[in-house]
């Protein structure tokens, strides 16, 4: 088992995370006054309450945001978040910036400073327990975050995982609004199921190892709700809805640390912590144990696992070695997946798209904006698939169109509209 459930609130708690994930997504992605309000105006709101809390007003150093989750990776993930949430509107929006071909970099750099900041802090528990035991092969110690952590070497393979992750984005700079009314979504066509499922299995084991107290929420309903939107119907837009959830679930951790602390929703703690549950330690309790650790300056000693044992809790790291082996293994066969495709079509994977052909792809280019200018007209036609020929040669020859009957030369005239 991942998990230790043990009753159905921690369950309930899950449905509710997801659902609540899902339809704030849904509310943020559909309009541009919907992702103002929550990814514009919302974080700057908070960003006052966060300030005037941390000068002594909303309970001053009593504040739940101040008490549990000061740490500065808490306050960088939820800027950062938001920060590509911003970004991405920019460009399906064509605001600004977004207007421009070279910003179109701008998603795959941002996921990629995020997924480096993860494998160092892999790396950093990797050589914490390193520079307590002297080997990988498994050791406590405590974080800033008030986490009880057991680095060893598995640490190290998903810290691989990740490096291996960023070059499995391909199709970078081919970024599309979608075709509805509102363009309510940024389409990334070349973003298939291969990298998704090999960034989630990575961005999970991520959280199980640096955040395990936290997993239940950050990592296993976080992760699932946008998979399951870009599965089901929001095809194309899986990085638009993982940007989205993200920050949402960074805001509400931030302003609201005590649900997943304490209390009947309190984070289910996983199987490495075996026997915490049978013997009554709670989330709360670990928290307060490690951030007492930590402040005393005894984090990154033999003092976190002698705490440990004095709770009657032993180290079980069994899924956190297969989970990391799962993780490389997945990258490692998604970024073959990718050179293999990249050969075969004699391109470059980052500045094209490789996944052409493929049903995620056709199906997420089948939602895009496809704008066509015809020669000596002023009308756009649109495309109701892609057409590879005319699409790949885009911005190398023209396209020619038979100006008498307005239609492609390539395409029939019911693929017009």
């Amino acid at each position: 088992m991942i998990f230790q459930i043990d009753n159905l609130w921690q369950i309930l708690g899950w449905v509710l995370v997801f659902a609540g994930l899902i339809i704030l997504n849904e509310l943020g992605r559909k309009t541009k006054a919907g992702g103002m309000v929550i990814f514009v105006i919302i974080p700057v709101l908070l960003t006052v309450y966060y300030i005037l809390a941390h000068v002594g007003l909303f309970g001053g150093k009593d504040n739940p945001t101040v008490a549990y989750m000061d740490g500065w990776f808490h306050y960088f993930k939820l800027y950062a978040a938001d920060i590509g949430c911003v970004g991405f509107m920019m460009i399906k929006y064509q605001w600004g910036l977004g207007k421009k071909k070279w910003f179109k970099w701008y998603p795959w750099l941002i996921v990629s400073a995020n997924i480096m900041i993860a494998n160092v802090s892999d790396l950093e528990s990797a050589l914490a327990a390193l520079s307590i035991s002297g080997n990988l092969s498994g050791t406590w110690w405590a974080s800033n975050e008030g986490v009880f952590l057991y680095g060893g070497w598995w640490n190290v393979l998903n810290a691989l995982a990740g490096l291996i992750n960023i070059f499995c984005m391909t199709g970078c700079i081919h970024l599309y609004s979608s075709k509805d009314r509102n363009r309510s979504d940024m389409l990334w066509p070349d973003m298939t199921i291969w990298f998704i499922i090999a960034y989630d299995i990575w961005n999970f084991e991520y959280t199980y190892l640096n955040l395990p107290t936290h997993a239940w929420y950050c990592g296993f309903a976080l992760l699932l709700a946008p998979t399951v939107a870009n599965a089901l119907w929001n095809k194309g837009a899986w990085i638009q809805n993982r940007a989205n959830t993200l920050a949402i679930w960074c805001m509400w951790a931030q302003t609201v640390p005590l649900f997943q602390l304490k209390g009947r929703f309190a984070a289910v703690l996983p199987s490495l912590y075996a026997g915490a549950t049978a013997n009554g330690v709670t989330t709360m309790d670990l928290y307060e144990k490690a951030i007492g650790l930590y402040n005393a300056g005894q984090g990154k000693t033999a003092a976190a696992g002698q705490a440990i044992e004095a709770m009657g809790i032993t180290a079980d790291p069994r899924m956190q070695g297969f989970v990391s082996m799962l993780a490389i293994g997945v990258n490692l066969l998604c970024i073959a997946v990718i050179i293999k495709r990249s050969i075969q079509m004699k391109r470059n994977p980052y500045s094209n798209e490789v996944f052409v052909g493929t049903k995620d792809y056709e199906e997420a280019m089948a939602r895009a904006a496809l704008s066509f200018l015809l020669p000596g007209k002023a009308n756009r036609f649109h495309c109701k698939r892609r057409c590879r020929l005319c699409f790949h040669s885009l911005q190398r020859f023209s396209i020619f169109f038979a100006k008498a009957k307005n239609s492609c030369f390539f395409l029939p005239q019911e693929m017009l509209y």
